[in-house]
Formats: C-alpha cells, structure tokens, sequence
C-alpha cells in the first residue's frame, strides 16, 4: 500500500490539496499525513507524528485512527496510539470499533483535506476508490468518517450481472427448505435462492421488461429489488466495496456516487441532491417448495454462475448469521430486539418521514395484522413459511387466512392471494404494498425513528 501511494505522490498528486480553501498549513499538515502513509522510514515517522502531536487539533482524531488501522509497521502503530490516547484522553488498545463509536459519539469534526486523505490512503488497495472520495467533501449527504472499507475492492463481491435462469424443473440442486428470495414482476415469476445470492449480494437484470438490481446486504439482512431506470436513465450499480452504517455501499458506473443501499439514493458524489430515489419492488423471502408451489412457472438461478464458490445452503456468512454480534459496529444500538432479528420494514412514498418494523416473530404468530401509516391503512398477510406480504386497505375488514391464497372479510366474500394484490369474485382489488425484510439494527441505523411493533 505505502509503495503505491509513495508512486502517487512521485506523479504530483499531493498538489490537488491546493486551493482557494485550503491555507499553506493545511498542505504542510496533509503532507505529514502522507508521508506517514507512504514512507517506510522511521525518522519520517517520528518527524511527522512529532508534527500532528505538537499542531493537533481534532480533525487529525480519524485520520490517526485510519492509519493506525491501515498500517502493518507495528512500531508505528505503537506510536500512533499514544499520539490518539494522548489527545483523546481514551484508551480503546486496538479495539477499532471501540475507536469509531468514540468518534461518533461526537458532533462530526474534520479538516478540510481529510477527503483526499481517504481518497489516497484508500485508493492504494484499489486505484477507482480514490474517485468515490476525491473532491467530493461537499456532495456527501453522511458523515465522511462513518464510511469505512469491508475489506473487498471494487466488485471484489462479484454481481451477477443478466445471470442465466433455469425453469423449476431442472433445479435438482435445490432442496425444498433451501431459502429464496422470490420476485414478480407483470408476470415473470424469478427465485433467487439465499445460499447463491449471498456470495455475490448484488444481481442485475431485466425482469418482466424492467430493468432491475436486487441488492442483498448480507451484514444487515436486507434484500431489495431497484428498478435502477429514474427519469430516462437507467443506473449501473455494482459494489463499492464501502459500508456506512454496517450497510453496503452501492456505485454507480458513469459517475463513481456512492448510493446508500436502504435508502436507494446516492449520499457521495455528483449524483447527491439531484432529487434521486430509486423506486423498490416486493422481495419474498421464503421457501422454495412455497415458492415454487405457487409459481410453478418460476424461473431460478442456475448453480453454474460462472464463479468457484461453495454454494452448499448456509455456507457463506455461517458464522456472521450464527451470532447477534456484528462485524461493523454502528453508531447506536436499540435494544428493543436483537440486533440481528428479523424485521419486515415498511416505508411509503407518500410519506418518506414515517417508518415502520414489525417484528417477523410477532408477525408468524399474528399471521392476519393491520396498521397503518398516517392514513394509509394495510394489511399484513404471513404465510406458512413466515413469508409476509403487505396489501392496502380501504374500508375493508378482514377475518381470516389460510396462510396460503385466501383471505376471508366480514362479510364471507373470499379474496385471493396475488403477488401484486388482493382480488374477490366480484372483480375489488386491493394493491400490494412494496417491502423488504432486514435485520433490526440495520434499520435502526438507517431510520432511528422508527415505529417498532413486537
């Protein structure tokens, strides 16, 4: 890392600090960073770390903290510890997450040369990071210092980019309690099944004449299906190798943004506030024999992706999922569940300030709910695999399901179950409501003000 970057400054790199905002100081401050980043030599080290301690102010705490995270010379690292246990009065050891919560503990604080230090650092493990970062300090939508690598390179989780689909039939590698992620789409029946997905947690495609990204965030349990076209223009989005929030980052090709997952907006680059929103469709999560039972026209993934991965069911992620623990601390954690118990996330367009999650655990046991978001009635169908669909409601009262395609109201009329929406005899519709599920403190972190309904 220390020799790519020591090649970067060679080529004049350093000189894109210089502008009309940043002072003399800010470059002589920026070029001891660097050089404790690039150089291998221990009188540069103690130079500049002498420098940072003897000028400290705390827009130098993350930048310390990445160091010290990044560097393999463990007397450096020594040395960068006490200069961050010396200005910080804390004592985390190497405990990173430890380091991170402290500093967003606090009002967020940095110097105006801390995005390109990023870009830099980060950009010697993958020479297209240092373009999420660059020059981008003013189009970020979260805080900088909360965007942290998961430890891949661009698309070093491999999308599945048009991936080939086989009819039910011939997907003998299945078996029926193997987990799907089941989407419909104006009659294209598709199952994505969890042991495939979550090795590559990013597919494309063009589903029902849509053209679709469905993006399973493995670390906070959320699978969501894009249409990726807004307004004429259709987004290539791929894997960032970045998490905010213990949640994947997704990009975008053309333009290098940063697009926060839950939301389905980019929050880094030139892309932000340009009043983006990506639209969601419904993910079911659930079995394939529920799945194929009701759409026995699906399509499924064929185990022949193209890549070498054990796609054994419950291999990938074994040891992340076996626990409540977290691989990436988040800011704050709500104790009302477990960290990572399941949620079915409900959120309307027409009033994106409100947020709802029921827990799935409550829903299994309440298999028929209703609620409502400000006037927005629904309710909310579970089936026998746990699988929950939402549908909204007008004056409609209902009394039952069979936990499989009928719904019965109060007045003995009997509504059939579709992917897209309710239906009795007399030709009523009511129209499915778009959701996903998620682990709990994913959406936490993503919408603290949540509603939660246990």
């Amino acid at each position: 890392m220390r020799i790519i970057i020591t090649l970067l400054l060679l080529i004049g790199f350093p000189l894109a600090i210089e502008s009309q905002n940043e002072s003399n100081n800010d470059l002589i401050e920026y070029t001891h960073f660097i050089n404790i980043a690039s150089s291998n030599v221990r009188a540069v080290h103690d130079k500049s770390i002498k420098y940072i301690d003897e000028t400290w102010k705390p827009g130098y705490s993350i930048m310390v903290l990445e160091l010290l995270y990044f560097s393999k010379n463990y007397r450096l690292q020594v040395k960068l510890l006490a200069l961050l246990e010396k200005h910080t009065n804390q004592s985390f050891v190497f405990d990173f997450n430890a380091w991170y919560k402290y500093l967003w503990s606090k009002e967020a604080v940095s110097t105006t040369y801390y995005h390109k230090f990023k870009a830099y650092l980060l950009g010697a493990i993958d020479k297209r990071f240092s373009e999420y970062f660059l020059n981008r300090e003013t189009n970020s939508l979260i805080r900088f210092d909360e965007i942290r690598w998961g430890g891949v390179k661009q698309d070093g989780i491999p999308p599945l980019r048009e991936p080939k689909m086989i009819v039910a039939q011939s997907a003998n590698y299945l078996n029926d309690t193997d987990i799907v992620f089941g989407i419909a789409i104006n009659g294209d029946y598709r199952a994505y099944p969890k042991r495939i997905l979550a090795w590559h947690e990013l597919f494309t495609d063009t589903v029902g004449g849509i053209p679709v990204a469905g993006v399973y965030c493995t670390l906070c349990g959320t699978v969501i299906l894009y249409k990726t076209e807004f307004e004429g223009v259709n987004y290539q989005l791929g894997t960032s190798g970045f998490l905010y929030r213990s949640n994947k980052l997704m990009y975008d090709k053309k333009t290098q943004s940063l697009w926060n997952t839950i939301w389905g907006k980019p929050v880094v680059g030139p892309l932000v506030n340009k009043g983006i929103q990506l639209d969601y469709l419904s993910v079911v999560t659930t079995t394939w024999e529920e799945w194929k039972t009701r759409h026995p026209e699906t399509s499924v993934l064929d185990l022949n992706t193209g890549f070498n991965r054990d796609y054994g069911e419950g291999i990938a992620y074994r040891d992340y999922f076996a626990t409540d623990e977290l691989m990436f601390n988040v800011p704050s954690i709500n104790k009302k569940l477990k960290n990572k118990a399941s949620i079915l996330a409900i959120r309307l367009d027409k009033y994106p300030e409100e947020s709802l999650a029921i827990s799935t655990s409550f829903l299994r046991k309440n298999n028929l709910y209703v609620d409502a978001i400000k006037d927005q009635k629904f309710i909310v169908l579970t089936d026998r695999s746990g699988a929950n669909r939402v549908y909204e409601l007008n004056t409609n009262k209902f009394t039952s399901y069979n936990k499989d395609n009928k719904v019965i109201d109060r007045d003995g009329n009997v509504w059939m179950l579709f992917e897209d929406r309710l239906e009795n005899g007399k030709g009523e519709t009511l129209k499915r409501i778009n959701t996903f599920n998620a682990f709990w403190f994913g959406w936490y972190s993503a919408y603290p003000k949540t509603r939660l309904v246990k």
